[in-house]
């Protein structure tokens, strides 16, 4: 008997072949045994080059929902409303063809969904609705008072010392 063993990670599949007789009619081939491994299963990013487990690392997502899950809920308010005027403020050096990082747009829409997300979680926590969560939520929006965005307010800062320093000079 001939016996042909394919090994995978987590499935050993064997080829049998047997000894039939010259005059018998019928296959040698006597079929496919697959066989599964059960193994404790641990995250690929977890596994080292040399396939012993690493220990397993919080990742950068579940960090910032803890950051985001520490603060009070006008905390994030505002946070929200900083980074929709960061997105302005990319929108703007986008349209102006001015350098920019494409990449900030995801990374600040995916900061702004974890806060809300968060934001309605604890909605949910005291028994709010979502007919009641989105009249709250049209009520938040009509209520922001509009306001430049902390980089604007920082590159204002820096013309503005800029000037001053200008002026120190010439007078």
């Amino acid at each position: 008997m001939l016996s042909l063993t394919i090994a995978s990670p987590g499935t050993a599949v064997t080829f049998l072949r047997g000894t039939a007789s010259s005059t018998s009619t019928s296959s040698s081939f006597h079929g496919v045994r697959i066989q599964h491994k059960v193994s404790a299963r641990v995250p690929a990013a977890a596994i080292s080059s040399y396939g012993k487990p690493l220990g397993v690392k919080m990742s950068k997502r579940e960090a910032e929902l803890k950051e985001i899950r520490a603060k009070t809920t006008e905390e994030l308010n505002e946070e929200v409303i900083d980074l929709k005027g960061e997105l302005f403020m990319l929108r703007l050096q986008k349209s102006a063809r001015n350098e920019f990082k494409s990449s900030e747009f995801r990374r600040m829409k995916k900061q702004v969904a974890r806060i809300l997300t968060v934001r309605r979680e604890r909605e949910i926590e005291e028994g709010i609705g979502k007919r009641l969560s989105r009249k709250l939520d049209r009520q938040w929006k009509k209520s922001i008072v509009v306001r430049p965005p902390p980089s604007l307010k920082k590159l204002q800062e820096e013309e503005a010392a800029e000037e001053a320093a200008e002026a120190a000079k010439s007078a």
